[in-house]
């Protein structure tokens, strides 16, 4: 089983980066609420239970350092993927990172695109975009080509901070790559660009839209009537 070690993992520059950007307030609405990873499909084992709140109740390296190895490292594979889903799904993003980080060291770890998407949306999420870009290139090292949701959850989280050249700039990487643009990506642009006063650039995303998704119209007038009853929303 892998081997955890805490000297690693709670330094990453990430975590310890004071100057994090906070520009405008840009709504991402890449999912509404908490989302449950599609791979998971079965309820938490009790062991898995056991584990989630062990590492909550841990507040020390040395605690933690005890937790992994007296009951992370007895998971089956399936109870621990589920143990990082599921502080994944309470948000619970230092944890999940050092959890990400032990099951990447397992000797059945085999380079996963989905349980990189799914630490990139959340990093993302919690406003983490420099770890979220470490994660891309990560991804990356460990032989993984990026797919459409990888780039659509980094547009995510430069979104998140209102980075929105880097949003741009990571959408055409997507084009360039060989990937297409899917509802996701084009919904999450459109909408914050138009909430950011970015209306050239909203409207070059639309023309897109003819291009790589069926029946752009119905797509288009779609997102429209949702923005606008969630700016109805935010007004009452």
């Amino acid at each position: 089983m892998g081997s955890l070690k805490f000297s690693h993992i709670p330094q990453m520059g990430f975590l310890q980066n004071p100057n994090l950007q906070h520009p405008i307030t840009v709504t991402c609405g890449l999912r509404g609420g908490t989302r449950k990873p599609l791979w998971r499909s079965r309820v938490l084992s009790t062991e898995a239970i056991q584990a989630v709140h062990s590492l909550k109740l841990a507040n020390s390296n040395s605690k933690l350092h005890h937790v992994f190895s007296t009951r992370l490292s007895r998971l089956l594979k399936a109870d621990l993927l589920d143990t990082l889903a599921e502080l994944q799904r309470q948000n619970e993003f230092h944890l999940a990172l050092k959890v990400f980080e032990f099951v990447r060291k397992e000797v059945w770890y085999k380079p996963d695109m989905s349980l990189y998407c799914d630490m990139i949306q959340l990093l993302g999420k919690n406003r983490m975009t420099e770890m979220a870009e470490e994660l891309f290139t990560e991804l990356e090292k460990d032989g993984l080509k990026p797919v459409t949701r990888a780039f659509t959850e980094m547009i995510g989280a430069y979104l998140q901070v209102g980075i929105i050249e880097k949003a741009m700039e990571t959408y055409e990487r997507l084009k360039a790559s060989g990937c297409s643009p899917d509802k996701l990506t084009f919904t999450i642009l459109i909408r914050n660009l138009e909430n950011a006063g970015k209306v050239e650039l909203a409207a070059v995303l639309k023309k897109d839209c003819t291009e790589y998704l069926e029946y752009p119209e119905r797509f288009l007038e779609d997102v429209q009537q949702k923005h606008s009853k969630r700016r109805q929303l935010d007004l009452v």
